[in-house]
Formats: structure tokens, C-alpha cells, sequence
């Protein structure tokens, strides 16, 4: 945790996650929970395609009952704790009613988020939740509901006790502990400055403040050689439809997959700690709204991947919310052809290869990156834009949700102003 911080208001739930040392004995009993929830699972699917077939209800109450018939009569669903087999009812509910709230709305197929599936053994990994009365925490180790005792490595200390804990394995086999945890903002010390930052992909992020400029890792492109290598090992030991995996094939896998978990969490480390540093020199962030997957799709797929947008803007909003700074999210239509200064727009779409902005009305020349760096601050309405306090013109700014505001009420307060976090003195005539 970050020490000399200042804890305000409350910003809901963090997550935080510990490295498991899982026994020969602990790791069994956790195969055999995980076979047990992953029963309830399937039968719950069976159950909603029942009901859906004869037209009944099948909601949380109605697989409670039959989980509680289930464990009457077969005694090996007895010997596992019904804490996780109950909340794995709670989580098949929310993904069951999400989905009929999805086909209620009639929203396109692909946006769905679709019926709950099967899953199959050797396709998914275990993951187990807990609530307060299925865990504790003594003598630093964790001890689950069925006496499974884990040995948690401990690399920082919790601000709260947990309310809950989900134990999962990841694809390489090592399992971990995320407990759910209260927490509260921590306060900064204010700066008065404020920051536009521009994605890209010769640069992960351009901002205003050159000392916050991000440049691309590469990390992707440094790990290359060795997936490359771990992959010709995998093709020449492929096995032959319908026969079993050698142990060379899938020693080869792992380390495939051991240098992809690497390269990830080199990327997150360093989102993470570029977004802290933001954020502690910045009261008020101005970022644009951009979504990468367009560019799977394009020449650039490879150098964009790796530069991580996605990951590093989800870090960015996780350390402003955190912190209780505000993060203005601007759409990014016609950021690149707007000029912060006058607020003037091209006539014709800059190509790729034109890295310099140059202003036809004002005469202001300056970075294209950098440029659009100002424009995200000016429609953000953090920078006025010239004398006449005139603002480049542009989609509504969206600003992040405070905590504790429901997303209804949070609606009825930003109708009155699209750009509510903005002055309204500063604004003009077209922004109303």
C-alpha cells in the first residue's frame, strides 16, 4: 500500500492478490471442490435449458433448492463446503440474468454477453469464491471451509480485513488468493496542474508535459525470439490428429505460455507505474476515449498490441479513481484535424506519414501528437483555448463515475450540461 496517503471518502471494493503455495494435499482438495462446482455449473445449464424449453422461472431460489436435494441424496456433493457451491449459484444467476437483460434490450448479437455454457474439464480452470464464513485468516495462512489450509506469500499487507477471497489457477498452474477488500480514497496533495493525454502507437501515450510522455516498450518485440523459438519446438512435436500430447510438446507449450504471462505483466507493471505518476503530479486528467481494436485489423496489429492502449488506459482511470482525481474521457473524433490554439479544423484528413500540425488559420505549428494532447485539455474544458476563451468544438467529454452514485441518478445530474465538468463561463455558444 502507499504510505502518507490520506483516506477520504469510501471508493467501494479493491481487489488484492497473493501468490499461493499450494501442497500435494491442499491442491487435491481443491481439484475435487473445483469437480463438485463445476458439477453444480453443469446442472444449472441443464436446469435453465429446461426451463427455457417449458417456459418456467429459473432464478437463484429455484437452484438453491435443488443444490440443497442434490446434497441430500449424493454424499460426495456432502463432502465439499456449500459456501463455494452456493455462490457459484449467485454467479450463474448474474450471468443468466445478464444475458435475458441483453435480449430484452434487443441489443446486436455481438454485444450480448450470451447464455451461461457447459464447462468442460480440461477447458477452464478452477476457481473457487468464499465468503466470510467459508475463510480465516490465522497465523498468516489461509484456511477455507473444509479444512484446506493454503500457505499465502504475503508480498504486501492487507488495509482491511477481507469480506471475501476467490482462489483460482491460472493457465500455468499456479494458484492465487485475490481477497475483496473495502477501501477508501487516498487523498493526494494538490498540484494545480493538469494534463492531455494522446494515444498512439510510435508512443503509447503523448501528454502536455513532456516528463510524462510514455514510450512504446516494446516488449513484445524483445520477447519475439524465444516465442518463435518455444513455436517451431511445438510444430516439430506435434502429435497426430486423435493421439496424445508428448511431454516434450507440452513442456514447449509452457514456456510458450510463461513467456506471454512475462511480456503481460512487464506491460501492466509499466502502465501501473506511469499511471501513478501521472496522477500524483496531475489534479485533472484529460484522455482520450480511444478503443485499439479497431487496429487488430490493420497493418499496425503486431506494434499496436504492444504498445498496450487498452491495458495502460484501464490502469490510468483505476489510479484516478483511486486517488479521487477526475479523469474527463474525450471522444477522440477529429482530435487529430482540430487545433487547440483557435480551434480551427482541417478540410482534409491528415495522413499518417504528416507528423507535424500546421494551423491554416492561426499559423500555429506544433507536433501532431502534441497537438492533439492540448485538444483533449481544451475540450475537457481545463485549458481555454486563446483570448476569446473559444473551445475546439467536438463530441461530449464523459467524466468517470464517482463512487456511491448510481448510474440513474448519475444520469439525471450530467443532463443539465453534456460537458458537466467543465465552467459554464467558459463555454460556448455551440456547447449547449
Amino acid at each position: 500500500m502507499t504510505t502518507g496517503a490520506q483516506s477520504g471518502e469510501s471508493a467501494g471494493h479493491a481487489r488484492y492478490t497473493y501468490r499461493l503455495r499450494v501442497s500435494s494435499t491442499a491442491a487435491a482438495a481443491l481439484e475435487a471442490e473445483r469437480a463438485r462446482c463445476r458439477w453444480i455449473w453443469n446442472e444449472s445449464c441443464a436446469r435453465s435449458k429446461k426451463a427455457h424449453a417449458e417456459d418456467e422461472k429459473c432464478g437463484p431460489a429455484g437452484l438453491d433448492k435443488m443444490l440443497t436435494e442434490a446434497r441430500t441424496v449424493m454424499s460426495w456433493l456432502r463432502e465439499g463446503s456449500s459456501v463455494p457451491q452456493q455462490q457459484l449459484i449467485r454467479d450463474f444467476g448474474k450471468s443468466r440474468a445478464k444475458a435475458l437483460n441483453d435480449i430484452k434490450a434487443r441489443l446486436p448479437m455481438r454485444q450480448r454477453a450470451g447464455m451461461p455454457k457447459y464447462k468442460k474439464k480440461h477447458e477452464t480452470d478452477p476457481t473457487l469464491n468464499y465468503t466470510q464464513r467459508g475463510f480465516r485468516l490465522k497465523d498468516g495462512r489461509l484456511h477455507l471451509a473444509g479444512g484446506i489450509s493454503l500457505t499465502v506469500v504475503w508480498s504486501r499487507d492487507l488495509p482491511e480485513p477481507p469480506s471475501s477471497v476467490r482462489v483460482y489457477r491460472d493457465s500455468l498452474g499456479h494458484w492465487y488468493a485475490s481477497f475483496g477488500v473495502p477501501t477508501a480514497t487516498e487523498t493526494l496533495p494538490s498540484t494545480g496542474a493538469v494534463i492531455g493525454i494522446d494515444w498512439g502507437v510510435k508512443e503509447t501515450a503523448t501528454t502536455t508535459s513532456d516528463d510524462h510522455d510514455l514510450p512504446h516498450a516494446e516488449y513484445g518485440k524483445k520477447a519475439a525470439g524465444g516465442l518463435a523459438r518455444y513455436q517451431r519446438m511445438m510444430a516439430r512435436r506435434r502429435a497426430p490428429r486423435g493421439k496424445a500430447r508428448s511431454k516434450g510438446y507440452r513442456k514447449a507449450q509452457r514456456q510458450a505460455a510463461k513467456l506471454h504471462k512475462k511480456v503481460a505483466r512487464q506491460r501492466q507493471d509499466t502502465a501501473r507505474k506511469w499511471a501513478k505518476a501521472v496522477v500524483r503530479d496531475h489534479d485533472a486528467l484529460a484522455v482520450e476515449d480511444f478503443k485499439p481494436k479497431f487496429l487488430a485489423k490493420s497493418t499496425m496489429a503486431r506494434k499496436a498490441a504492444d504498445a498496450a492502449i487498452g491495458a495502460t488506459k484501464t490502469a490510468l482511470i483505476e489510479m484516478g479513481r483511486k486517488h479521487g482525481r477526475p479523469v474527463h474521457l474525450v471522444h477522440p473524433a477529429h482530435t487529430t484535424t482540430d487545433c487547440a490554439q483557435c480551434g480551427a479544423r482541417t478540410k482534409h484528413a491528415l495522413p499518417l506519414s504528416e507528423r507535424t500540425y500546421s494551423c491554416t488559420t492561426c499559423g500555429a505549428v506544433s507536433p501532431r501528437d502534441k497537438n492533439s494532447a492540448r485538444v483533449m485539455l481544451v475540450r475537457a474544458g481545463l485549458n481555454p483555448a486563446g483570448a476569446d476563451r473559444a473551445r475546439a468544438d467536438g463530441p461530449p467529454v464523459h467524466s468517470q463515475r464517482e463512487p456511491g452514485i448510481p448510474p440513474s441518478r448519475e444520469g439525471r445530474m450530467s443532463k443539465p450540461c453534456r460537458l458537466h465538468s467543465c465552467n459554464p463561463e467558459a463555454m460556448g455558444e455551440h456547447d449547449w
